[in-house]
């Protein structure tokens, strides 16, 4: 696991390099394409797909990455170990050039995520997990991690809390009537409470670390969005629930869509 963990790390760096190539550049109009479901996809999605697929195939393990060929459930259902990868997860964000995408990694092993890999090219700042081992993050040196000189952390770290805080993570792009709703009730039990505004899958990695204490996500996703994050809040210890059964959440499904899901 820890030869896998590392052949993931690799990738998701090499990966960032290669979008912040692209994002940096004054030239670049991104190559903005529109999916069939209407999202976007840039050049920087693609090429952080094909050096993610250049070294996971490495390992022998199938691929499933958003910008790859979805292979049917028929065939997939045989997998007993997969990678799940959102090669640029936050293409809004990075269109945006507000900074907040990452490149997510993922290994499920039957149907639950196991091993998790979340980077954020223009912070630097490298999170990782794996279940039953522990989940960690990196930042650096020029990066002061919540007051800390070190360039890794065990999670979660508890940042400054006040006694009858609760921080709640809210999507830029989602907030909803649903979501809306949460917050209200989450202010009927707490004293004080607190919205943080974040894109991408750093969202699940604040409830991970332990500087928000819940992400209610009521509104669309895939697999590819949460596998990475849900493994490495598993690693921290948090949750990752679907927010009607309150059972953690499933991967490689024949569809794959995620319910809405709650982080706590």
């Amino acid at each position: 696991m820890r030869e896998l963990l590392e052949i993931a790390k690799k990738a998701a760096l090499e990966a960032g390099a290669e979008i912040m190539k692209i994002y940096t550049d004054p030239s670049q109009d991104f190559g903005i394409e529109k999916k069939a479901d209407n999202s976007p996809l840039t050049l920087a999605d693609k090429a952080a797909h094909l050096c993610i697929v250049r070294h996971l195939q490495e390992t022998g393990i199938p691929v499933l990455s958003e910008e790859g060929r979805h292979l049917p459930y028929a065939e997939r259902q045989a997998w007993k170990h997969l990678w799940v990868v959102d090669p640029l997860d936050g293409t809004k964000e990075f269109i945006k050039k507000n900074g907040e995408f990452t490149v997510n990694i993922a290994l499920v092993e039957e149907g639950s995520p196991v091993l998790g890999v979340i980077y954020v090219p223009v912070t630097g700042i490298l999170y990782y997990g794996v279940v039953g081992e522990g989940a960690w993050k990196e930042a650096p040196s020029q990066l002061p991690l919540l007051g800390s000189a070190n360039m890794s952390e065990s999670l979660p770290i508890e940042g400054n809390r006040r006694e009858g805080l609760f921080r709640i993570v809210a999507s830029r792009s989602h907030m909803n009537a649903e979501t809306e709703a949460y917050i209200q009730e989450a202010r009927r039990k707490h004293p004080h409470v607190e919205l943080v505004s974040s894109g991408s899958s750093i969202k699940i990695c604040l409830v991970a670390e332990g500087v928000a204490d819940a992400y209610p996500r009521f509104a669309p996703t895939m697999e590819w969005d949460t596998a990475a994050g849900d493994a490495i809040a598993r690693a921290a210890g948090r949750q990752v629930l679907d927010a009607q059964t309150c059972q953690p959440l499933a991967y490689n499904k024949e569809d794959l869509h995620n319910p809405w899901f709650l982080v706590e």
